[in-house]
């Protein structure tokens, strides 16, 4: 059904572009007629077997009304001559003229070329096309049939992909070879559309992979695009937008334009270039259609933008006079040596260039002159300069003979190599390598052709061509990258800065090899991007409805942090580290515990030394007047106890102070436990020792045989043994351990020991709490009896002051974090050691060194008045 629906469209062509009456070469028993006014080739040269080709020369058309009472007049080429299609006609010529002097390829025979011109629009590319495939310059053959063989072998062109495939689809009908030079549309790569078409360039998804790479390399992601509204510019730019999505390019607008549309396109085209915010532009167009643009371009002053260029117009010479694209950007093909090609581009003279009517045209064009045989009276009379015929292209700087820049013209070199190394294969014995035999009288069927030019594979100047399966260029695609520099006459030009190899690895395919001079002349990369980068330390949020380029910067969250510059999350960092202020790097967490020269463990160290320091001096004090009343008093042996536990009551406090460990852990909670417990049963034992001596005072009372010094000591020493083993029972069973605190703060860890059990924690300071409390009750019911120093009064006192600071204790224990908490114990031992000797000791210091005179047992039993203390 396809081929039927191909056939109907290009019967269509066919009527629309040459006017037939009918579409097919009517046959009869006599003659055949070809239909339609056939044109000559605007170049050519007879030989054995002729090689067709399809360039522009010409980049207008001339339109003519159609009034449909006559056959239409042949559409005629006109405007200025384009001087890169005279190149790409020159270069097939000089290859041509190369094979016809070898020896080892096509020996014997006569390469022929029948030239066309496509005017850079489709029409005339498929007409070029269909004169080619029918080559009859006679209206009428006289044959029996039509011929069936094409006139060319095969065709080079042409320039553009538009008119490749509009000439492709009118070859392929016939199983004509159509090699192109320069259509890059990768559509034509589609062999099941196009069995017939080849091409010695690579398609533009090579090209379309290399200009997003170019914009990801210079850390570009918010961009323009615009393009030729035809194949070229349409799948090209498909293409490099599918490749710029993958590597996270936005595009602002993508646009497209043609060179015939209404004025208002342009226009309109130009304004959205203008008003846009990305200063980064890719253009896939042909160097026609931009010349179109280019006036509305410049009409009002727009921001300088960074211009990132196709093939197709990266080179073009007429667009250097344009200072819009100074700094431009863009690939070419490789450079490719072609010896001999710039002396014969130079050997042109005047006899010869008067011979065509293109080169005639070019050379009239160059030196401003008018050759012999062209010119009128009236031009006489107006003053045309008549050519001498001394000019010499030697002495003419132009596009045309800067070989330096003509890259394109070496694919026209190449394709008609291959051209002919598949014309070898068929007509020539190829098994005879040092003089093969060729038959030039051979017919060639276009088939034959096709199959050998899928086989072609040689090195032709250094360089290997050869065509894949799908006819194009089997070897990787290389460009070079092209910068538009301003010379120091002040004149643009095309400078090399580097190559793109699309072999290399990923990432590793451009390399540049000099400076990029970019817009205004500037060194550094001109930035292009909807929003700045966010720094480290923040992460990018996309705002809603529009392309993912486009964000906010928010900062990481707390614990976050993010490493990199337009970072689309941020990291929480591992549990011991932390963020820095800026967010972007991860520090150890401070760690915090009440450290030895920190100013608080300082104080608290100081306090304990001096506590235990005024123990020391009391005990000394009560040492040297140890046969005193006053310290014989109530078992002076409990007295250096109840010292004793003092002094290890303020020591135990520094276990508290310093870097937790296993030891000091189990230590310091013990330790306390054990100490106070021994405190506490000494005051317990002296209370209860008050008590009983004033029973004992009774008449008939002998309860102080009951309690004496033995048994004083067995009391305290068993008060003390159940909380020695509860200590002895928490340590075998659940001992406490240092821990890493993470949880109460997020900034720090505090390093504090783990109690391991809080039950016995609580069961150590409850015991505690049992006896000052029965210490409490039993000394407030002892406070009034009568003596002149009564001590149960001021072990009332201590006691009190001891419940007192172990109740606030307990809350502020547990609301208290990290390093005060240990603090706030070691501030409750001390307190309540200081309350006890205070409250116990100090009163008999006092009379001791203050009032010696009280210090007498007849006092101290009330026999002699004294006053309060």
């Amino acid at each position: 059904m396809w081929k039927s629906k191909l056939a109907a469209l290009t019967v269509f062509v066919v009527k629309w572009v040459l006017g037939f009456d009918s579409v097919v070469l009517k046959a009869s028993s006599l003659r055949c007629r070809l239909q339609g006014i056939s044109k000559p080739p605007i170049l050519s040269k007879e030989g054995d077997f002729v090689i067709g080709g399809v360039f522009s020369f010409h980049s207008q058309v001339r339109t003519v009304q159609h009034n449909y009472t006559r056959q239409p007049e042949p559409t005629q080429c006109m405007g200025r001559l384009l001087l890169t299609g005279l190149s790409f006609a020159r270069a097939m010529e000089f290859a041509i003229k190369e094979i016809n002097s070898k020896q080892d390829l096509l020996p014997n025979i006569t390469l022929g070329y029948q030239i066309h011109d496509s005017c850079t629009v489709i029409p005339m590319a498929v007409n070029a096309a269909f004169q080619l495939a029918n080559g009859q310059d006679a209206e009428i053959v006289t044959d029996a049939s039509c011929p069936k063989v094409a006139s060319v072998a095969a065709v080079v062109g042409d320039s553009t992909s538009a008119s490749s495939i509009g000439m492709s689809r009118i070859l392929g009908l016939f199983g004509i070879s159509q090699v192109s030079h320069l259509a890059t549309c990768s559509c034509l790569s589609n062999k099941q559309q196009y069995p017939t078409f080849f091409r010695t360039v690579h398609s533009d998804n090579f090209q379309a992979a290399a200009l997003a790479h170019v914009v990801k390399y210079f850390g570009w992601k918010w961009i323009g695009a615009v393009r030729s509204d035809s194949d070229y510019g349409n799948s090209g730019m498909a293409s490099f937008l599918r490749v710029a999505d993958k590597e996270g390019i936005c595009i602002e607008y993508s646009v497209a334009f043609f060179k015939t549309d209404p004025q208002s396109k342009l226009k309109q085209v130009a304004e959205i270039i203008r008003h846009s915010t990305a200063r980064v532009i890719v253009a896939f167009v042909q160097g026609t259609d931009l010349r179109v643009l280019l006036p509305e371009l410049i009409k009002e002053p727009q921001p300088r933008l960074q211009w990132i260029g196709s093939e197709a117009w990266m080179i073009e010479p007429d667009l250097l006079n344009f200072g819009l694209f100074a700094g431009a950007i863009g690939f070419s093909f490789e450079a490719f040596a072609m010896p001999g090609f710039r002396q014969f581009l130079l050997d042109l003279s005047a006899i010869e260039a008067s011979q065509t009517s293109l080169v005639k045209e070019f050379w009239e064009d160059t030196f401003g002159c008018k050759l012999q045989g062209e010119i009128t009276q009236m031009g006489l009379e107006q003053g045309v300069r008549v050519c001498t015929g001394s000019e010499n292209l030697s002495n003419v700087n132009s596009s045309f003979t800067d070989t330096s820049q003509m890259r394109v013209v070496n694919m026209v070199y190449k394709a008609t190599y291959a051209i002919a190394h598949a014309l070898h294969g068929v007509v020539c014995n190829s098994r005879q390598q040092a003089s093969p035999k060729c038959n030039k009288s051979m017919i060639l069927e276009p088939h034959q052709v096709l199959q050998q030019l899928k086989k072609v594979n040689f090195t032709v100047n250094g360089y290997s061509v050869m065509f894949n399966s799908n006819g194009d260029p089997a070897n990787g695609a290389i460009y070079e990258l092209i910068n538009w520099q301003v010379s120091k006459e002040g004149r643009l030009q095309f400078v090399t800065v580097g190559h793109y190899d699309a072999s290399q690895p990923k990432d590793h395919e451009l390399r540049l090899i000099r400076n990029i001079t970019w817009l205004d002349g500037r060194t550094e990369v001109p930035a292009s991007v909807c929003n700045e980068n966010c720094p480290p330390g923040t992460r990018k949020a996309a705002q809603k409805g529009k392309p993912i380029c486009c964000y906010d910067c928010v900062a990481c969250g707390e614990g976050e942090i993010s490493y990199h510059t337009d970072s689309p999350d941020c990291v929480s960092c591992p549990d011991e580290f932390w963020p820095n202020s800026q967010r972007d790097k991860c520090l150890p967490k401070p760690i915090e515990f009440l450290a030895w020269d920190e100013v608080l463990g300082i104080i608290l160290t100081v306090c304990s030394i001096t506590g235990t320091c005024m123990v020391i001096a009391v005990s000394g004090i009560f040492y040297r007047h140890r046969t005193s009343p006053i310290v014989r008093a109530n078992n002076s042996e409990l007295s250096f106890l109840l010292l004793f536990s003092l002094t290890l009551c303020f020591l135990c406090s520094l276990t508290f102070i310093g870097r937790p460990t296993e030891s000091s852990c189990m230590l310091r909670h013990t330790a306390f436990g054990i100490t106070f417990v021994l405190c506490i049963s000494c005051i317990l034992v002296k209370t209860i020792v008050v008590l009983m001596a004033f029973r004992a005072t009774l008449p008939g009372s002998n309860v102080m045989k009951w309690f004496g010094p033995p048994q004083q000591r067995m009391t305290v020493v068993g008060f003390s043994s159940v909380q020695v083993l509860v200590c002895i029972l928490w340590l075998v069973l659940s001992p406490p351990f240092p821990i890493k605190n993470m949880s109460h703060y997020k900034e720090r860890i505090i390093l504090e020991c783990n109690l391991g059990s809080a039950g016995a924690f609580w069961a150590v300071l409850g015991y505690i709490g049992v006896l000052a409390v029965l210490c409490f009750v039993l000394a407030f019911l002892a406070r009034k009896l009568p003596d002149n120093f009564n001590e149960a009064k001021f072990i009332t006192f201590s006691m009190l002051i001891f419940c007192a600071v172990w109740i606030t204790f307990i809350p502020a224990y547990v609301s208290s974090p990290g390093k005060f908490t240990v603090a706030l114990e070691i501030f409750a031992i001390l307190a309540s050691s200081f309350g006890l000797m205070t409250c116990i000791y100090f009163p008999k210091c006092y009379i001791i060194l203050l009032k010696p005179e009280q210090n007498t047992k007849k006092h101290l039993m009330g026999k002699v008045p004294s006053k309060s203390l």
